[in-house]
């Protein structure tokens, strides 16, 4: 349980002298779930112990992955439709496997909607599942501390500001023991100040008497007291006004001093160095010059931070309450609303004041994204807490602050009284890292091993002096730099930094005996980063952060009483609750956060090529230590591997783990990937609102921005999206959860944070739009003096340098034309300026280390050319050249990575490249120049030569377009050229195969072989303008065709002239010509009619079918042969034959019955007749069956009368064989014998249906009964069941505890436990008999989810014999199945049911048997084996068949030693269903009328006497009454209970009397007992309509009571029914209603037709019988 901590005030008597923060407020709460308070590590151990081990050498228990949430494919996600501050869900991408293959083309095709908002999310195919690639016992990782509200820009400049003012009342004597109160409310002063500042100051609110409209901004809305405007002018004077005039005349030389510190102005702005401005008379190291001298606080400059002002315990976590104050101010009053400023004596250890506490991380570091961030730990930089040292004059010593002490006491020296405590302190000064390196703990190792380039802290200026001597903070005085004068000294209580009391403005005359503060800490410097953490491995981090989040939430949530538990926390509790503690300036909460983790120490969570070489997803794309290198990411020319952008970073977070506000680095595209745990909320601001953003952050906290304008680097702050809204910037959240990527685009601010334990891994790449991205990041470096972390200008020129195409050239060329114009800008500028510049060109091999080109003032790095000095080892940028050193200028040297020339020949060579496509273009307007009509060879050439071009040019679209239409031509006019006789008759098969393509070539066909279309084409030629070969023989082939016209006329015009080959030959001419002329028409028609008189004189000597025939007669009419012609004569009368058979044959066919022996003679004569396949067929189909369907009847009546019954045939067979003769019209000779057979087979099924109580089901229902039954018996009747004690189902076993037990529904490789009379595992509801204390499913027992409640009491059925169990069936007594399967061998044939048959027989006799040691010997039993019995008793009344001994044996013997029933349980002989039969249609209609009997009916509805005798035994079982086999209703007086007989209709039923009435639908009165749930229910129930259990009246009512029907059936047409009247025929036509209307009242099975029946029941039968 995590209980809120409350006040130091309310927790001891003493609280008031503790003083608690406001940071550590009344809910302060850690990451460990419970106040600072407890006992969590410090986050640096003492030397030697497990925290400084190093992280290669640990070894933890591994991550069990079955714990965390992975990625579950078969769950769609929605997204949100409301998200907390109203924000917009940013798109989500589900790409196809073929659309995933490549990370880059897909990321560009939905660039353009991932940019309208910054981030999107990808969700992978479902067949994407890479391995988790990391070793877990090995992965050790150290954290870094986040405090919720100090990330808050608002919040953080808020306590500043507090820190700040408290430190100056307590240096001028003044301690604020309590903040002032106003209307019983404590007074926030950063509001108040900001409310006085907004309006102009003191005077102007003063004059303007605004200050009650500032109590009304301030909250002070309700009853305000009288004076509120003096108390809000009164508490400005005492407590801000002296501070805000203070500030204004100090503030400016705090600014100076940073300013000289940083190399330059700290605003955005390349400003020159203050080094230019050094007065020549002063040196470097004087009071009055410039402080970079030797003794430099900038040579010493921390890569994160100033100072620690914390004192962090070795032994134990900072205590907030006693030694962690902030500004002095304490909560004293108890509750977070409401609290009473007090002063602390000592010093704030919390880390978001002016400077950060030991062992932090830096205020720059990496974001979540992918980013790289500086980090003092990649490099070693910054590490553990060290003990203050101090140096004599003599030179400086490592030592204990105890030593220290020691040694300043005895040698007189008084320089601080902070000197007397005991604390920790982080060295702040890079020099500082030399002196103390060898005496100090060295850090764990963020990077074990690696080549690759570490990021270097960008807040750590380079300055121009030479490197300082290796001095701690406060060994020198910090205005004139000197060491000398230790007596004089004073240190600041904040950041340690000396400085002699006389160098003071004012000095001095003594060292002061309360606390004292520089200026810059008086002043702030908004200094802020996050505190390093323990070192965790992931099995380690997932227990803290679990039990962090239980703890946390678990009494901020409301108590859900129906799981018994508080509600289950949502992500929009998560994110609610995030953003009010980031908000909240009392309360604090404190997390961990794995950030920044280099994936080389212990390996990617992608499977890699060195660790995992053959797993498929190591060469991924989409693998993030592959997608960096990608061949379309620019980061593959960076020549070296850089953490964090083309090397994947990892992180693990917790719960409220954040990470801030930031964009990327060099504003870079970053793609993150989750591989396990909680969700992850993002929030992204479109690169196109970047600059409202930060105009926004710059309103929101301008104090922030005036200290740090770098701020927005540093990824520490953080806005709310409601507070960006309002200033117009959009934002756009998302979730991210396992196996999902989100990718942020260039220049898109995003932060987010962590909703539970999960695992992150996220990397940079660059496509090649992000070039120009890039170069205006570099420009944002170097306006805020922040270094880049790799060159620019070296990757565009190693891009070209290796890659050469012309896609690269496209982009890289107008890249390096701006590289170039600025570099010659630059070189032309130092060269005007200082004549005789000394230039060296390098070596096109030797190489450079950053350092060695990178500016010293700007950051920027100038690779193609940088100024250097012999004097020094400093560099700048050519516009910094003045600032390299104090030398002559004409002694500095201009070192050029090229020289102009090579520069310009590099940059034109690309450009070159580049301007191929504009090459392209102008060869073709010659080409067009030259002549109106070029030729298509030569356009054709300039396409396919543009086409190898892989560059868009605007004129190849036209060109492609016009050459298409020419080729379009020239592939119309080719059928018109080439010879088309063979073409045609091979497409003539291609026609038959497919309508479509034959419409299609039929069409193109016509066109083609229209001569008008043949000179439209010549003429089109001449209209598109171009030239080619078919042009020409296009013309050559008209002409022949006029010649063709000419010759065939003549041919015409002399009949006979010719012969016939001479037609053919002429019209083969005329066809190749592939174009419709008439007079090709009339030579082929004449050539055709000669043809068909040959063809049809050589058909005489061949069998034809009537097809033929036809066709052949078609073909002459077609032609034209005239009907007198002989062979036309022959034909026809062929073809009247042979449809006189045809009919013939369609006649017999359609005869019942068949007669066969005609068939057979029609079928010899269709051998000399022309008759149809398909009837001819039919003809031998038909005799082919008979002969076939008469051998297998004849076969199968022999077998049936085979000796053993494994020669007689299946049951299955037979039945098919006498179903396939339904397709014959007539019955081989032998059918009725073998259809007795049959019959007599059936009847057996029948007598089996009867005894499960299924006689009026379909036949087939049997063997699935059976099949049931068995299946149901083989787990009742299990012999390895055997009795044990009660237990408990497994969903109420209780919960796992930490000691690892399993989860719920595991069974630790045991037997899942059998319950129930069924004996299966537990299923749906469960319910607990009170007295044998076993489990019974709800649904066995037909009891209502609904209708039970926790604490109602149940006995169940073999406890209590009076409680009846519900069947759907009868269950057979054991000797009946045994004498029915003793009829097997006298049947006809092999029954399907006989093996399931002796499986049932068979496991039952085991069971008696088995359980024949019990029944057999009664004498020896006693009350102990009552359990026993009722075991076994239970697995009997399970079973689907009765042993009706063992059944009543044990009922008996229970009721003898455990009674229950006053009376003893009857012998059951039978047990018949529970379920109310459907009545018959008669006894519908004796139920609908009011009648009693069947013979008072009238009658034409009496039930007709069957008159077939053979169907009298099935006629027996089907006339049974269906309430003969019905149980009588359940009679328990004990407990009130009545229902309805099953039977039709019900008899009438008792009301309960009302001393045991129930107060629940299911309880009844149990005397002795208590309530109980009611036996009736367990009955089979009535039921109306919708399912409705009701009383008989509810429906039938009226029907069954003459005297209660009213007016639903006048006594008019009750006699005229009775008679016969004229309502006879409108009763018979509204029969089939009746009974529909009574399946539908009475169908309990069918919820289908009992919603439909609902509601219209009754009134139909009034409407009817009216």
């Amino acid at each position: 349980m995590v209980s809120t901590p409350t006040s130091s005030a309310a927790a001891t008597p003493d609280a008031r002298d503790a003083r608690p923060s406001p940071r550590a407020s009344s809910s302060r709460m850690r990451a460990n779930g419970g106040s600072t308070q407890g006992g969590t590590p410090a986050p640096h151990a003492v030397p030697g112990g497990y925290q400084t081990a190093p992280l290669s050498s640990r070894k933890a228990q591994s991550l069990d992955m079955s714990t965390v949430e992975r990625r579950n494919p078969g769950v769609k996600e929605n997204p949100k439709r409301i998200r907390p501050h109203g924000l917009t869900e940013a798109p989500t991408f589900t790409p196809t496997e073929e659309e995933f293959k490549d990370p880059m083309a897909y990321i560009r095709s939905i660039a353009e909607e991932g940019q309208k908002y910054g981030i999107i999310k990808i969700i992978p195919p479902e067949s994407w599942t890479p391995d988790f690639g990391i070793d877990t016992e090995r992965f050790h990782f150290r954290t870094r501390r986040q405090e919720l509200n100090s990330v808050e820009g608002g919040t953080r400049a808020n306590l500043n500001y507090l820190d700040q003012l408290a430190k100056y009342h307590k240096q001028h004597g003044t301690t604020l023991n309590r903040f002032p109160s106003v209307d019983k409310r404590p007074l926030d002063l950063y509001r108040l100040k900001k409310a006085v500042e907004i309006r102009g100051g003191f005077g102007p609110v003063c004059r303007g008497k605004k200050w009650a409209e500032i109590g009304r901004d301030l909250g002070y809305s309700g009853k305000i007291m009288s004076s509120l405007s003096t108390s809000l002018k009164n508490s400005y004077q005492r407590y801000l006004q002296p501070y805000e005039e203070w500030v204004k005349s100090a503030k400016p030389g705090v600014q100076q001093r940073i300013e000289a510190e940083f190399g330059g102005p700290i605003t955005p702005s390349p400003g020159a160095s203050p080094l230019k401005r050094t007065p020549p008379d002063k040196p470097l190291n004087s009071p009055g010059g410039s402080t970079f001298g030797p003794d430099s606080p900038a040579i010493r400059a921390s890569s994160a931070l100033a100072a620690s002002i914390g004192t962090p315990d070795i032994k134990g976590d900072i205590d907030m309450g006693n030694t962690s104050s902030f500004g002095g101010f304490h909560l004293a009053n108890g509750t977070s609303g409401t609290f009473t400023p007090t002063i602390s004596s000592r010093s704030s250890a919390v880390n978001a004041a002016n400077h950060t506490e030991a062992g932090t991380t830096p205020a720059s570091h990496r974001s979540e994204a992918g980013s790289r961030r500086e980090s003092p730990g990649a490099d070693g930089s910054a590490g553990s807490p060290l003990k203050r040292q101090h140096s004599q004059e003599n030179g400086s010593e490592c030592g204990s602050t105890t030593d220290s002490v020691t040694q300043d006491s005895e040698g007189g020296e008084r320089r601080s009284k902070r000197l007397k405590k005991g604390t920790y302190i982080s060295i702040p000064r890079f020099d500082d890292l030399l002196a103390y390196e060898s005496c100090m703990v060295e850090p764990a190792p963020m990077v074990a091993g690696s080549h690759m380039t570490l990021h270097k802290p960008s807040s750590v200026p380079r300055t121009m002096g030479e490197r300082a001597s290796n001095k701690q903070a406060g060994e020198k005085c910090e205005k004139c730099g000197r060491g000398d004068d230790m007596i004089n000294l004073l240190l600041c209580d904040s950041c340690d930094c000396g400085y002699h009391i006389y160098c003071l403005d004012p000095p001095l005359k003594q060292i002061p005996e309360r606390d004292w503060y520089c200026d810059r800490c008086l002043v702030g410097t908004g200094e802020y980063g996050f505190a390093d953490g323990e070192i965790y491995s992931l099995r380690q981090f997932q227990e803290k952060a679990n039990n962090f989040k239980e703890l946390y939430f678990q009494k901020k949530l409301p108590f859900d009483p129906v799981f018994n538990k508080p509600r289950q926390v949502t992500e929009d509790d998560v994110e609610r609750e995030f953003w009010r503690l980031v908000e909240s300036v009392h309360e604090t909460v404190e997390v961990e956060y794995g950030a920044d983790i280099h994936s080389t120490t212990h390996g990617s969570g992608f499977p890699t090529v060195e660790r995992h070489p053959t797993n498929p997803y190591s060469t991924d794309p989409w693998n993030l230590n592959i997608l960096p290198l990608h061949p379309e990411s620019l980061f593959r020319h960076i020549k070296s591997d850089v953490s964090g952008m083309t090397v994947p970073w990892l992180y693990v977070g917790m719960c409220f783990s954040t990470f801030c506000w930031h964009n990327e680095d060099h504003f870079t595209y970053s793609a993150n990937y989750q591989h396990f745990g909680a969700t992850k909320t993002w929030y992204g601001i479109p690169g196109e609102d970047a600059d409202k953003f930060e105009a926004a952050m710059r309103e929101a906290v301008p104090e922030l921005f005036e200290q740090q304008p770098d701020l927005l680097f540093q990824l520490v702050t953080l806005l709310t999206p409601a507070h960006l809204q309002k200033a117009g910037v959009r934002v756009y959240a998302l979730d991210q959860r396992a196996g999902q990527f989100v990718v942020t685009f260039p220049k898109a601010y995003h932060a987010g944070f962590n909703h539970g334990f999960n695992f992150n891994e996220a990397v940079n790449f660059a496509p090649s739009d992000w070039e120009p991205h890039g170069q205006e990041g570099v420009e944002r470096y170097q306006r805020f003096r922040r270094a880049p972390v790799f060159s620019h200008d070296e990757l565009l020129l190693t891009a070209a340098a290796r890659d050469t195409t012309i896609k690269t050239a496209q982009w890289l060329a107008p890249a390096l034309e701006r590289v170039m114009t600025r570099e010659m800008e630059l070189r032309t500028g130092i060269r005007e300026e200082i004549t005789g510049l000394q230039q060296i060109v390098m070596a096109d091999n030797e190489e450079l280390t950053e350092e060695e080109y990178q500016c010293g003032v700007c950051k920027v790095y100038c690779y193609l050319s940088q100024v250097v000095c012999d004097c020094t080892t400093n560099v700048c940028c050519p516009a910094h050249y003045r600032d390299i050193c104090d030398c002559d200028k004409s002694k500095i040297t201009f070192r050029l990575r090229m020289d102009d020339e090579s520069l310009e020949e590099m940059v034109n060579k690309v450009k070159t490249k580049a301007s191929m496509p504009r090459d392209w273009a102008t060869k073709l307007s010659q080409v067009m120049e030259e002549t109106p009509q070029p030729q298509l060879k030569v356009l054709k050439s300039l396409l396919s030569e543009g086409d190898k071009i892989p560059y868009f040019i605007p004129e190849l679209a036209p060109l492609r377009a016009f050459v298409e239409k020419a080729q379009e031509w020239v592939d119309e006019a080719t059928p018109f050229v080439s010879r088309k006789q063979t073409n045609r008759r091979k497409n003539e098969k291609a026609w038959r195969k497919d309508s479509a393509k034959k419409a299609e070539m039929e069409e193109k066909e016509q066109y083609h072989r229209k001569l008008d279309n043949m000179l439209k084409l010549l003429q089109d030629a001449e209209n598109l303008g171009f030239s080619c070969p078919e042009i020409d023989s296009l013309t050559d082939r008209a002409q022949q065709i006029r010649d063709f016209q000419v010759k065939a006329r003549h041919a015409l015009a002399t009949p006979g002239a010719l012969t016939t080959c001479n037609y053919e030959e002429l019209v083969e001419q005329g066809k190749n010509f592939n174009v419709d002329l008439a007079e090709t028409d009339l030579l082929e028609k004449i050539v055709k009619q000669l043809k068909w008189v040959d063809t049809a004189r050589e058909m005489r000597q061949r069998p034809l079918t009537l097809e033929d025939v036809g066709k052949l007669i078609k073909q002459g009419t077609e032609l034209g042969i005239p009907d007198t012609n002989d062979q036309v004569l022959y034909y026809k009368q062929q073809k009247e034959s042979g449809e006189m058979w045809e009919a013939k044959a369609k006649e017999l066919m359609n005869m019942e019955p068949i007669h066969f022996q005609q068939l057979e003679a029609l079928s010899s004569q269709a051998c000399a007749l022309p008759v149809s396949k398909e009837t001819l067929a039919q003809v031998d189909q038909i005799l082919n069956k008979q002969r076939e369907a008469h051998r297998q009847i004849v076969s199968l009546y022999e077998a049936s009368k085979a000796m053993n019954l494994k020669d007689r045939p299946k049951y299955k067979d037979v039945k098919d064989v006498l179903d396939g003769l339904l397709e014959l019209h007539s019955k081989p000779a032998g059918t009725i014998d073998l259809e007795k057979e049959q019959k007599r087979h059936e009847d057996w099924m029948r007598r089996g249906k009867k005894l499960f109580g299924k006689a009026n089901a379909p036949l087939h229902i049997l063997m699935q009964h059976m099949n049931y039954v068995m299946q149901r018996n083989e787990h009742c009747f299990a012999l390895d069941d055997k009795p044990r004690t009660p237990v408990e189902p497994s969903s109420r076993e209780p919960s796992p505890d930490g000691n690892g037990n399993a989860a719920f529904g595991a069974n630790n490789g045991k037997p899942r436990e059998v319950f129930c009379i069924c004996r299966q595992p537990e299923a749906g509801m469960m319910i607990e008999c009170e007295v044998c204390h076993e489990w019974y499913h709800g649904k066995c027992l037909k009891i209502a989810r609904g209708k039970v409640k926790e604490d109602d009491k149940y006995t169940c059925p073999i406890c209590d014999y009076r409680v009846k169990i519900p069947r759907d069936a009868a269950r057979p007594k054991l000797e009946e199945l045994i004498d029915w399967q003793s009829e097997i061998p006298s049947l006809p044939f092999i029954p399907d049911e006989g093996g399931v048959l002796a499986s049932i027989i068979d496991t039952a006799q085991q069971f008696r048997q088995f359980v024949s040691s019990y029944t057999q010997n009664s004498i020896g039993l006693t009350m102990a084996e009552c359990a026993t019995m009722r075991f076994y008793l239970r697995k009997i009344e399970g079973a689907e068949i009765l042993l009706a001994f063992e059944t009543n044996f044990f009922r008996q013997e229970l009721h003898k030693w455990s009674p229950i029933a006053p009376e003893p349980p009857p012998n059951i002989m039978s047990s018949a269903s529970t379920r109310k039969p459907r009545p018959t249609k008669q006894q519908k209609l004796i139920a609908q009328l009011g009648l009693k009997s069947a013979e008072e009916l009238p009658p034409q509805f009496r039930t007709k006497a069957h008159v077939f005798r053979k169907k009298s035994v099935e006629a027996s079982d089907s006339s049974s009454s269906p309430s003969s086999s019905q149980q009588p209703a359940f009679d328990y007086p004990r407990y009130s209970a009545t229902s309805p007989s099953p039977g039709f209709p019900p008899h009438n039923m008792m009301s309960p009397p009302s001393a045991y009435r129930p107060s629940s639908p299911v309880l009844s009165a149990n005397p002795g007992r208590g309530q109980t749930l009611d036996p009736a229910l367990f009955n089979a129930p009535n039921f109306g309509r919708r399912g409705r259990e009701v009383s008989p009246s509810a429906y039938g009512g009226a029907l069954l009571n003459p005297s209660a029907r009213g007016d639903a059936l006048s006594d008019a047409a009750r006699v005229a029914l009775r008679n016969g009247g004229d309502s006879r025929d409108a009763m018979r036509n509204r029969q089939a209603e009746v009974d529909n209307m009574f399946d539908q009242l009475t169908n309990h099975d069918d919820p289908e037709l009992t919603d439909r029946s609902a509601g219209g029941g009754e009134q139909f039968l009034e409407d009817f019988l009216a």
